[in-house]
């Protein structure tokens, strides 16, 4: 099982966008350049991001973007889960469970319910602040800009 660029990018550019904003909006194409992130792909990000409120929009002059609230309220499980479809490891678990013609006699249904509970259990452990922090720190010890390598 692998998570998509979708979400990786994702969390990189929240993170870029927290490193390097010193309060107020950071542009697309400011996080394009740190990342290395195509600005269309972030485009498409930003518009589910927005959608989720994690981040808002900031217009005219100076714009671009900034969190929609503290950093420390925002899980990596929760951008994983607004700019991905699906982190469930099988495709029974993305609907109704009774869609499945076998839910009711799956013996290993249990284990990928279990598996999909741990992923989000140890992805929402973890906050936007934790891993600015952690690249901020990264940063310093190494003389260097922040770049988010999430």
């Amino acid at each position: 099982m692998r998570l998509s660029t979708k979400g990786q990018y994702a969390v990189r550019a929240m993170v870029s966008l927290v490193c390097h904003a010193n309060g107020g909006p950071i542009t697309l194409k400011d996080i394009s350049d740190s990342e290395g992130i195509s600005l269309a792909y972030l485009e498409q990000l930003f518009v589910k991001l927005r959608r989720g409120n994690i981040v808002k929009s900031v217009r005219g002059p100076g714009g671009g973007y900034v969190l929609a609230r503290p950093a420390s309220e925002i899980k990596v499980g929760e951008v994983i889960t607004v700019v991905e479809e699906s982190l469930n490891p099988v495709a029974c678990l993305d609907g109704d469970p009774s869609v499945c013609a076998k839910a009711n006699k799956c013996v290993t249904q249990r284990v990928w319910k279990g598996l999909a509970d741990k992923i989000k259990e140890f992805l929402d452990s973890i906050t936007i602040e934790n891993l600015s922090r952690e690249a901020n720190q990264l940063s310093v010890g190494k003389g260097k800009q922040v770049e988010a390598e999430v």
